[in-house]
């Protein structure tokens, strides 16, 4: 058992920068992460989460963290939806526009008068936002609403 689960924890490696510690979802492996922090506790917790299916029970009967409405929130939808989405991401905020750009600005309920605003102050930060490589879009959502607190046109996105 201690093989097959170094086994998933080393192939997910590679994805586990892309994830945020909220994005394991719910489950048995989430709660007994909770408190711990690090690329290798999300790997395993999610892992867990995957190779139990307690997921399924947890979402089912609305214990493990799971909510039973099967509502998504808005922060882990935009979690998933950068995690995705990070090389494009960054890509367009570089260049100030785009549809994956578009496409975060909904996911924050950012009205079609304030877009334009968006794009620019994302634009403005991008080094502020992907400082390197290694950045998980955990700490680029993180900064992305710090920045927008302090603009008073965006903040009351993020309220």
């Amino acid at each position: 058992m201690k093989k097959l689960i170094a086994i998933a924890a080393v192939s997910l490696l590679p994805f586990g920068t892309a994830l945020a510690a909220q994005d394991i979802g719910c489950g048995l492996g989430t709660e007994l992460m909770k408190d711990q922090k690090g690329l290798i506790f999300r790997v395993l917790g999610a892992t867990t989460n995957g190779t139990f299916f307690n997921q399924t029970f947890g979402i089912t009967s609305g214990t493990l963290g799971c909510a039973k409405n099967g509502v998504v929130a808005s922060d882990v939808r935009r979690s998933m939806f950068a995690a995705a989405n990070v090389d494009q991401l960054s890509a367009e905020i570089a260049a100030g526009e785009g549809e994956t750009l578009a496409t975060l600005a909904a996911l924050y309920n950012v009205d079609a008068a304030d877009v334009a605003a968006f794009n620019a102050m994302a634009q403005s930060h991008h080094a502020a936002l992907f400082p390197n490589a290694q950045v998980t879009t955990g700490d680029v959502l993180a900064a992305l609403e710090v920045v927008m607190a302090q603009d008073a046109r965006l903040a009351r996105y993020i309220a």
